[in-house]
């Protein structure tokens, strides 16, 4: 999900940048409440930008004008929360950049965008409603594949949209690569997310896994 430098040109990578921290302070105000309530809203955050982190090293394949990344999303978004993983890909972005790949600071804002928009959008439609138990939804195999798939669509629409404003001619055929290559995420991913939240689940009675996680606001539905 990487949009290699040298495709956005400059100043549309400030106008990201600045709407990257502008996801960010919504982010901090919408929420400020919970900082205020949880205190370890921000330990969830850096835990988030942790793990996060360790996915996108432990596998990331260049692919057409991008890369194929496991980014390990909803099994973060699913046990941490909404907030600490909006954070996290901000913080774990940074981190990958200024450790890993100095080169991928100069589009910091616009790979944050490409992870962080999907989200919200995800949040918004879906993913509001599993967390909160008096909905009645109940997370199942298929919603997490569901969640997965449009999350991964948002992610690799997103890179379309960098690569039509970009000053570099990109064919359509280049980006459908890059955006099919992500199916390998959607079919593995969802193993490890629905094994995090079972596993999670298990001890959720547990004074640390109740602080720092979110599975207590998850209802599990069963297999049959």
């Amino acid at each position: 999900m990487h949009v290699e430098p040298g495709y956005v040109a400059p100043a549309k990578v400030a106008l990201a940048n600045v709407g990257a921290l502008g996801v960010v302070m919504w982010t901090c105000a919408k929420h400020i409440k919970n900082f205020a309530v949880d205190p370890f809203l921000i330990v969830k955050s850096l835990m988030a930008a942790s793990v996060f982190s360790l996915f996108m090293q432990s596998f990331h394949v260049p692919v057409g004008p991008s890369e194929l990344h496991f980014v390990g999303a909803m099994a973060i978004y699913l046990t941490l929360g909404f907030t600490p993983t909006l954070l996290g890909f901000g913080i774990g972005l940074a981190l990958q950049g200024a450790v890993f790949e100095p080169a991928d600071l100069l589009h910091l804002g616009v790979n944050s965008l490409s992870l962080m928009l999907p989200l919200i959008s995800v949040h918004a439609i879906s993913g509001r409603r599993v967390f909160n138990r008096d909905s009645g939804e109940k997370i199942s195999w298929a919603q997490i594949v569901k969640l997965d798939a449009m999350y991964y669509a948002g992610v690799t629409s997103m890179v379309g949209f960098w690569l039509m404003i970009s000053d570099v001619a990109t064919p359509v055929s280049a980006w459908a690569t890059f955006a099919l290559s992500y199916l390998v995420v959607v079919l593995c991913e969802p193993i490890i997310t629905y094994a995090a939240v079972r596993g999670l689940k298990a001890f959720e009675g547990h004074a640390l896994v109740s602080r720092l996680t979110a599975v207590h606001s998850l209802s599990l539905r069963e297999p049959v």
